[in-house]
């Protein structure tokens, strides 16, 4: 059997985005022998196995615009490298610090595979000494992955390379989101709580691009009756409480994935203003649709969103900053409960037949298979 090194950020327990594929995916190829090496997060190297993938951890000393920095990374991998002779490196990008010892260590007949979760956006001094250690890597590896046919625009540095750019679509982990009898009963409690008026939700961290201020904007303009509930916490969370003053939007912080799951069933629609391109795909936009929570999102060139929701089937796309029409794709769905289940129907099958966490790993472990 063949192996395949993941090189993650961070892996399970810790949880985001890339972390949750990088999860399914090394439990998913299981035409492989899948080891995981990310970062550490409690300041130590570590190796423990988690669901029989043997995950090694590595220490970080410090960061860089969000970068972990290790000065024993590359004395770990090689370790690890030389006790695995790994067939396959699959490298989940962004996480530019590992390019080149990638590079420089990975065995001679050894395949590296970019998954490219997202292009770096910021463009000043540090990613002009990046760019070149990007450059490298995308030209060494032998395939990249993208997670939407979307992503491979002309403003991402993949484009030169979309000759050797496979789409392996993320995924959502599904058991997460089914319901038992207890969820039915707090389901009902959440909309009883808010006087079972219409539930507009946000999830996701409160950062720049997540669009959240506009979102906050929109509420103006929102005829009908209705509470917009904002799921998570981050930087910008202060910020936007201090910006927000209307009544029908609460703060709830973060809360668990059984809260999570019931607040999706709960929630009529689910609001999603992303304004940049570094929400390349929305896994949160696949687990509300999921649950036949009706997505408004905006245009957003080169990403996924507008892969993953499809304008006027699935919920409703408008066009970028556009609050007013934001809230009017709000209240229309809200207006025509008959139209809202159709596209709720419509979400929820789109996420069973495209973008499950089994979809993926089998589409991988496909690729991988051919590589």
């Amino acid at each position: 059997m063949k192996t395949v090194l993941h090189i993650s950020k961070y892996y399970a327990p810790d949880m985001g985005g890339i972390e949750t594929v990088a999860k399914y995916l090394a439990e998913g190829m299981t035409s492989f022998k899948n080891i995981i090496v990310c970062f550490s997060t409690n300041g130590k190297n570590s190796h423990d196995v988690i669901n029989n993938i043997d995950v090694y951890r590595i220490k970080v000393n410090f960061k860089i615009s969000s970068q972990d920095i290790s000065f024993g990374y590359y004395r770990q991998l090689k370790r690890i490298i030389k006790a695995y002779q790994p067939d396959f490196i699959n490298i989940h990008c962004p996480n530019p610090f590992v390019y080149p010892i990638v590079i420089r260590l990975a065995p001679k007949n050894c395949k590296i595979c970019l998954l490219w979760h997202a292009d770096i956006l910021f463009k000043g001094l540090i990613y002009k000494a990046i760019k070149p250690i990007e450059t490298a890597a995308l030209k060494r590896a032998d395939i990249i992955l993208a997670t939407s046919p979307n992503y491979i625009d002309d403003s991402s540095p993949i484009y030169k390379y979309r000759n050797k750019i496979q789409v392996v679509q993320n995924g959502i982990i599904t058991n997460d989101f089914e319901l038992n009898n207890e969820d039915k009963k707090n389901i009902e409690n959440i909309k009883s709580k808010y006087s079972n008026k219409p539930i507009i939700i946000f999830v996701g961290r409160h950062v720049t691009y997540k669009g959240i201020d506009l979102l906050i904007e929109a509420e103006k303009y929102i005829k009908s009756d209705c509470v917009i509930l904002i799921i998570g916490k981050g930087p910008e969370t202060d910020n936007l409480k201090k910006v927000s003053t209307s009544k029908r939007i609460k703060f709830l912080g973060k809360i668990t994935q059984d809260e999570l799951k019931n607040y999706y069933h709960a929630a009529d629609i689910f609001a999603f203003p992303s304004k940049t391109k570094a929400e390349a795909f929305g896994v949160a936009l696949a687990e509300a649709m999921y649950c036949k929570c009706v997505p408004v999102t905006f245009t957003l060139k080169g990403s996924g969103v507008n892969w993953v929701n499809i304008n006027g089937e699935t919920g409703y796309e408008v066009a970028l900053g556009d609050i007013q029409k934001f809230a009017q794709a709000i209240d229309e769905i809200i207006s025509q409960p008959e139209r809202r289940k159709e596209m709720a129907d419509a979400a929820r099958n789109r996420i069973t037949t495209l973008f499950t966490e089994q979809i993926s790993a089998q589409k991988a472990n496909g690729i991988f298979l051919k590589l």
